[in-house]
């Protein structure tokens, strides 16, 4: 039973994201681009653009299962990036699906994608760092 709970907690979390946060910011990329905020200091365009890989391309790896852990870190760095500095002076109420979405990658992260991936079906060694690309 464990499996179809990974199972279901990946769907949610990446077809979530992608239909809630990422295809949208994708559809209004030259809008927002320019003026999107730099918390990290690497400038407004390229914040902009990783915020958009993470939450559509990381969503879609996720909800497959493939490179779980992987895109589960990047998608749990952006929720961070979200809940503790863009959105770090707000009341809890208005960054709170920022740290539910955390919580839910976090999760990810550290069980992997459960039997039901689309990674299982490959076989691939990546020597002692496996357990990342799981």
């Amino acid at each position: 039973m464990p499996n179809y709970g990974l199972l279901i907690l990946r769907l949610f979390a990446g077809v979530t994201m992608l239909l809630g946060h990422g295809l949208p910011k994708l559809g209004r990329y030259s809008e927002l681009s320019s003026t999107f905020p730099d918390p990290i200091g690497v400038g407004s365009e390229l914040s902009y653009f990783m915020a958009v890989g993470a939450e559509v391309g990381g969503a879609v790896l996720l909800a497959l299962g493939l490179f779980t852990r992987l895109s589960s870190a990047a998608l749990f760095m952006t929720m961070a990036v979200a809940f503790f500095v863009v959105h770090g002076n707000d009341p809890f109420g208005d960054k709170e699906l920022a740290f539910i979405y955390m919580g839910m990658f976090m999760t990810l992260f550290c069980t992997g994608p459960g039997a039901y991936a689309v990674q299982n079906f490959f076989r691939v060694s990546f020597g002692r760092f496996q357990w990342l690309f799981k």
